[in-house]
């Protein structure tokens, strides 16, 4: 280590400022350019208490400011001195700069900047009481151009070597870039080297008002600005050639890489404020700047399920405003597409639309929705627009395809004639919970339907046949589809169907009350008989529109539930649902005995044969009452099972000779009356229900708003209405008109088109 003894002797206490800077300009000159020679702690400590003795000295301060006496003034001079020094000690240095380029210019900034600031760091400490006690004093007095020694080291570096390098074509600034570039080709760079030269760009900032607060105008004059241009430059260069020579899906791949690159070297040697305007800059010229190729290229992508390429645009044209945009809409209609074009293949390939495959329907917008919902979550990361699209697109789908034709109701009775399949016995679901997983499929497309009330219209006449016939495949697999409807349509659209199983389980109840009293009662009880009442206002069921004589075998049961019924519930009135009830019969005359089971039309027919062996069609239809229409289908049926022989016309025989496989033989087969007065009758009673739901809806809309004006109300009315169905405008209109003449709402005199609530 150097001695004290090699910066001569220590001034004594009194010495005036040319003897004392004689003596410190030695020691701040050992610091600044020889400090690895070593600097002795005896010689660092009468450095200091030169300082110190020169700040104090009360000769200095007595000639100091005038009326300012005293101690702890002194300053100024010294403060000077040392200025000057900073100034000629660049000289040098500039010199040599003015010689080197690139990468040499960079190495000697970089080491004569790790050798300046060490020096200026125990420079600071070293003059420690001019800083505490003169630079203070000047600052609080507003001398905001005065700093600690440190900062003053820093600002001469900036003012006198700094810029007088960056006058020569900003000759340090571009020899950072060039190596940049060189990165960004691919070679391997001093990276350390980069960032020491890059960090001082920041240490050099300096705000006057506040030392202590970072600065970053030198970086961003200096380096930020320039570094910004040159990153556009090259990225511009660079995509318009890539994408010359190679696929968007190439591209994709590059850019990913690029943005990665370029987060890395901010975290390597960039100040982390320019990170958000790098990143942005990248963005615009990388993905904005060829977006429209990328929109473009989205449909092949999504035609060959491109799902990495699609997830790499989709978290690259996140990045852009509006970027996402143009892909939700061409998603949109991608998706639409699909499942029209599912559809289509479907009716093709059938005999005619009217006739499609419930299961093959719900199958095929199911896998559309199925595949695209995948690509939502797996390329699209669920995103809400994306999301968005997919359930518009199936909207549409869904409710307007080959299958429905111009008819809304055609998707809603599909998709319930489905949920009936499945909800029977006959249903071959291996598992209850493939069973509960095919609800939960049902419920995707219900979703989607627009007139949710013809669903449940057709699933709740669907629901009273399976009870009815005890088709159901489990109470609980029926309870969770209710369960599921109620969740997405609230009670009041499950309210009928849990009546309906209500109704069932007290009808048990009434049955076994019955038979017990009957068996106290009656001896001749030889016909076993069960009983379902079934409430009127909850079960979408109609009587048999013509007269129906009932067989003289059956009607003491009927006679006698009739007064017990009514000794129970005296101001109810039954009415017999002859067309949906069944029976057995036994047969006695063959040899072999059989039981068939009928419907109780084919029983009214075949009781007729205890007393004759052949009747005409006009006898069968006096007999009972049976419509000369129905009844020709109901033999159609038995002579087509063979328990009646048609030789002649309208003449019907019993077969002597009936033979079947089967001890008991299913005769009851829907005819086609039935089916076709299915369909009208739950189309009928949807038209019927609207007309109330859209009076109810105004009734209500009025009450809360007192006065409406026309216009307002038909837009809340669909509004309110819409997640049941989608009301035509001509039915408010019928409706508010009706509203009118019941005395609900009235014309506000004066105005036309304004209507008012009438309490």
């Amino acid at each position: 280590m150097a001695s004290s003894s090699t910066i001569g002797p220590m001034p004594s206490k009194t010495a005036d400022l040319e003897e004392t800077w004689a003596y410190l300009s030695e020691g701040v000159d050992l610091i600044m350019n020889r400090l690895e020679t070593g600097l002795s702690f005896p010689a660092y400590t009468n450095l200091y208490t030169t300082v110190y003795n020169y700040c104090t000295s009360t000769k200095m301060a007595g000639r100091s400011d005038g009326n300012r006496a005293g101690a702890n003034l002194v300053g100024s001079d010294l403060y000077s001195k040392l200025h000057a020094y900073f100034v000629e000690h660049f000289k040098p240095m500039v010199n040599t700069c003015e010689t080197l380029q690139d990468i040499e210019l960079l190495r000697y900034y970089a080491r004569q900047w790790d050798r300046y600031t060490t020096g200026a760091n125990f420079l600071n400490r070293l003059f420690t009481y001019l800083n505490r006690y003169w630079v203070k004093r000047e600052r609080d007095e507003g001398k905001k151009t005065v700093y600690p020694v440190y900062t003053l080291a820093l600002s001469q570096w900036k003012d006198v070597f700094f810029k007088q390098i960056q006058k020569d074509n900003r000759k340090l600034t571009t020899a950072v870039l060039r190596l940049i570039t060189q990165q960004r080709n691919g070679e391997t760079i001093d990276q350390g080297l980069v960032k020491k030269v890059v960090d001082s760009f920041v240490s050099l900032g300096l705000d006057n008002t506040d030392l202590n607060k970072e600065c970053l105008d030198i970086y961003k004059d200096h380096f930020e600005g320039p570094f910004l241009e040159a990153t556009e430059e090259y990225y511009k260069k660079e995509s318009d050639s890539f994408l010359a020579a190679n696929s968007v899906s190439d591209y994709l791949k590059k850019v990913e890489d690029r943005l990665r690159e370029e987060e890395d070297r901010v975290e390597r040697y960039l100040h982390n404020k320019t990170r958000k305007e790098l990143i942005n800059k990248c963005d615009d010229v990388l993905i904005r700047q060829h977006s429209e190729l990328m929109w473009e290229s989205f449909q092949g992508l999504l035609d060959f399920d491109k799902d990495e390429d699609l997830q790499r645009m989709y978290a690259l044209l996140a990045r852009i405003p509006e970027g996402l945009e143009p892909l939700r809409k061409k998603f949109e209609l991608h998706v639409k597409t699909a499942g029209l074009s599912a559809v289509s293949k479907l009716i093709e390939s059938g005999e005619n639309a009217d006739a499609a495959d419930p299961k093959a329907y719900v199958d095929a917008l199911l896998e559309v929705h199925r595949k695209n919902s995948e690509t939502v979550a797996r390329s699209f990361k669920s995103e809400a627009g994306f999301a968005a699209s997919l359930d518009k697109a199936c909207r549409e789908f869904v409710n307007r395809n080959a299958a429905t034709g111009s008819s809304s109701t055609k998707s809603p009775e599909l998709i319930a004639k489905h949920a009936d399949m499945l909800l029977r016995k006959s249903n071959k679901m291996a598992e209850e919970e493939d069973l509960e997983g095919a609800l939960n499929r049902v419920m995707i497309l219900f979703k989607y339907l627009e007139d949710k009330d013809v669903f449940q219209t057709f699933y709740t006449t669907k629901l009273s046949k399976r009870l009815i016939h005890g088709v159901s495949a489990s109470d609980e697999s029926e309870a969770s589809m209710i369960s599921k409807l109620k969740e997405a349509c609230g009670f009041e659209y499950t309210n009928k169907l849990q009546r309906m199983f209500t109704d069932m389980s007290l009808s048990k109840d009434l049955t076994d009350s019955f038979k017990e009293r009957m068996s106290q009662n009656h001896d001749d009880m030889d016909i076993t008989f069960s009983i379902m009442v079934l409430g009127t206002n909850f079960w979408p069921l109609n009587p048999p529109a013509h007269e129906f004589v009932i067989p003289i075998e059956i009607v003491p049961t009927y006679d006698r539930f009739q007064k017990y019924y009514q000794t129970k519930h005296s101001g109810r009135k039954l009415t017999w649902l002859w067309n949906y009830s069944k029976n057995e019969l036994r047969t006695n005359y063959l040899n072999q005995k059989y039981i068939l089971m009928t419907s109780s039309y084919q029983m009214a027919v075949l009781l007729q044969y205890n007393r004759n062996d052949t009747m005409s069609l006009d006898e069968l239809v006096a007999a009972t009452s049976i419509t000369k229409d129905i009844m020709s289908q109901v033999l159609a049926l038995l002579v087509k099972a063979k328990i009646l022989i048609n030789e002649e016309k309208d003449q019907y025989d019993l077969n002597p000779n009936f033979k079947s496989k089967k001890i008991r033989v299913n005769l009851n087969l829907p005819i086609k009356a039935d089916v076709k007065a299915e369909s009208a009758d739950v189309l009928k009673a949807v038209d019927e229900d609207r007309k109330y739901v859209i009076q109810a809806t105004i009734v209500r809309i009025m009450k809360a708003r007192k006065t409406m004006k026309n216009q307002a109300l038909i837009q809340e009315v669909i509004s309110q209405i819409s997640q049941r169905f989608a009301p035509k405008i001509p039915d408010i209109k019928k409706a508010i008109e009706t509203l009118l003449e019941k005395e609900y709402i009235e014309r506000v005199d004066g105005s036309k088109d304004t209507f008012a609530y009438v309490a």
